[in-house]
């Protein structure tokens, strides 16, 4: 299936934690300016529609410092022994980190 998106979604190998949901655990699979996925080993209390706090963990080949992203739920959905929940940005308030880590990994896919 082929996806229709305004923005390109950038593989990544980033960890992931939603405080008071997942603290570490996550795998953040892709993400652009507008939105991400991320993926967890486990089931998690994900309501669609409600405003979530992602804190990123870019991978050490990044030089980019953790940062958080203000997001809000879209889906969540079972896939084998995981789950992947998608998400729309709607702030980032270290957004020059955010911004050097979406560049970065148009940088690689390149």
């Amino acid at each position: 299936m082929q996806e229709k998106r305004q923005h390109i979604r950038y593989l990544t190998k980033a960890q992931a934690g939603i405080p008071g949901i997942f603290e570490s655990g996550g795998l953040l699979k892709d993400i652009s300016i507008t939105g991400c996925c991320i993926e967890c080993t486990r089931q998690v209390n994900i309501q669609p529609n409600n405003q979530y706090t992602i804190q990123v963990s870019p991978e050490p080949n990044a030089n980019i410092g953790k940062f958080d992203l203000l997001a809000e739920s879209r889906w969540i959905r079972p896939k084998g022994d995981s789950y992947e929940m998608g998400f729309m940005i709607v702030e980032s308030p270290k957004g020059k980190q955010f911004q050097r880590y979406v560049d970065y990994l148009a940088w690689r896919a390149s």
